[in-house]
């Protein structure tokens, strides 16, 4: 049976507004944050969308985000560790600026292709492969029904990059996941594939730029995770 996955980023919070990358940092939404959740949430329930079951990561921005999803739609939300953000070690709370300063090596072999460990923490293919056999346990145990991972940035680029099957930088597809954007897989005997990404309609149709993240210009610096 076919298995529906909402994959939903959590709000803002100051470190995304100033450009600082979280990883496990436990950092709280902000006002823009909040409102971005309850803005997600409402569209969710007026859409009459039925989770069968609400997961999150155990990081606050994701719990905060989950918390106003799971009361509009009445299901209780369950925490997930491994729905973190990829552990960024040492170049947690700087800014990508303040990373290619203190970390040239580091940044000189990603920049090449290499795939480190940021900051002695996680590499992308470490995290992507933590999310994906997440992913998999779930909806083992929720075959054929519909469900809500609310997770980051990180984590969602490296689901829907292996629902393409992406070789190589699969991550350039996706170079920017807004806050509180919803992307859909569904999984099941033919595999994942993927419906939606980056949906942020409920930001856009209030025409405030401020509660729509920018992407980058380009895939230089990297989107803060």
């Amino acid at each position: 049976m076919t298995t529906t996955v909402y994959l939903i980023r959590h709000g803002e919070t100051d470190w995304n507004l100033a450009g600082r990358w979280q990883g496990h940092a436990d950092v709280p939404l902000n006002d823009v944050g909040y409102r971005q959740a309850r803005l997600l949430a409402a569209r969710l329930a007026a859409e009459g969308a039925r989770f069968d079951a609400i997961y999150s990561s155990d990081l606050a921005r994701a719990f905060q985000t989950a918390w106003e999803l799971g009361a509009a739609v009445k299901v209780p939300v369950q925490l997930l560790p491994p729905l973190r953000e990829i552990d960024l070690g040492a170049w947690s709370g700087l800014t990508y600026a303040e990373i290619r300063e203190r970390f040239p090596d580091e940044i000189a072999r990603l920049e090449a292709g290499e795939d480190v460990a940021r900051g002695g923490g996680e590499s992308m293919g470490a995290l992507g492969r933590r999310v994906v056999q997440a992913v998999d346990a779930i909806v083992a145990h929720h075959s054929g029904e519909t469900l809500a991972l609310v997770t980051h940035g990180g984590c969602i680029r490296a689901l829907l990059s292996h629902a393409e099957r992406s070789t190589g930088n699969g991550f350039a597809r996706y170079p920017h996941i807004g806050n509180t954007s919803i992307s859909i897989l569904t999984i099941g005997p033919e595999g994942w594939r993927v419906l939606r990404a980056n949906d942020m309609e409920h930001l856009e149709v209030q025409h405030e730029p401020g509660l729509v993240s920018a992407p980058p210009d380009d895939a230089e610096p990297p989107q803060p995770l």
